[in-house]
């Protein structure tokens, strides 16, 4: 047993290393090849800097709507009784299960030239707006499908409690609803933002030539030359992302909730 034990961990180690730890070892390896100078130079340079910055004002656009939407949606689908919660219920997985490539196209068909919403006073294709809202479709379900689970384990007896000692449905949920599914909602959007900042399929149908985000930058590094620009800015979002994941697991177990 002891032995079936110790080759069942070493198939599963290794298979996570050759997935895993060899492929992004060696993007450390090429970011800081040639010292930390070129790293430098390539993340400060004025159009690193630019996508960095647009692709933060993205996510924090994106990461709160689909933040409210996710706590009102998790709330109607635990909480609420309705027609019509099952079809609600499939259409928040639905970024899921549409290919990127339909998403993208088919906002070109709804706000760019001939469509629908052709004629609004502000560019959405191929602009900032354009960006955030195929952010905000990717990013969708992830708040809801982590704070429903939580809303079940806690029940609503609580809430019926404060309710019948006067409180109004505000002060319940401010009280009361919204401590305990607060874990939720930081792990929900903490993963919203992550696939806010790897938005790149979606993005390249909108983002225009002067609204580079990191990952429509990178691929258009990748498209001239792997060099160590690319793996600098690969380098700094694993090593970001890493540090994210850790202090988020410290503070709503992070790890526990998304297993």
């Amino acid at each position: 047993m002891r032995t079936s034990r110790l080759t069942l961990r070493f198939v599963a180690l290794a298979y996570l290393a050759v997935l895993l730890l060899v492929p992004v070892g060696l993007v450390f390896w090429r970011t800081f090849e040639h010292g930390l100078a070129p790293v430098w130079e390539s993340i400060t340079t004025p159009a690193a800097i630019h996508a960095f910055w647009l692709t933060i004002e993205v996510a924090a656009i994106a990461v709160p709507l689909n933040a409210i939407f996710g706590v009102l949606a998790a709330l109607a689908l635990v909480r609420g009784r309705f027609r019509g919660k099952a079809v609600l219920d499939a259409l928040i997985d639905l970024p899921f299960a549409v290919s990127p490539v339909v998403v993208g196209l088919s906002l070109i068909l709804v706000y760019g030239r001939g469509g629908w919403l052709a004629d609004l006073p502000f560019q959405v294709i191929f602009a900032v707006p354009g960006i955030v809202l195929a952010t905000v479709f990717v990013s969708l379900p992830f708040v809801a499908r982590e704070v429903a689970p939580v809303l079940r384990e806690i029940g609503d007896e609580q809430e019926q409690a404060a309710a019948t000692l006067g409180a109004s449905r505000w002060q319940t949920f401010r009280r009361i609803t919204l401590p305990a599914i607060r874990p939720g909602i930081l792990a929900g959007a903490f993963i919203a933002f992550m696939a806010s900042v790897d938005n790149v399929s979606v993005s390249l149908f909108l983002a225009g030539p002067e609204n580079d985000v990191l990952p429509i930058r990178m691929w258009s590094m990748l498209e001239s030359q792997l060099d160590v620009r690319t793996a600098a800015v690969s380098g700094v979002l694993i090593f970001t992302t890493a540090i994210l994941v850790v202090v988020m697991d410290r503070i709503v177990g992070l790890t526990r909730r998304i297993s």
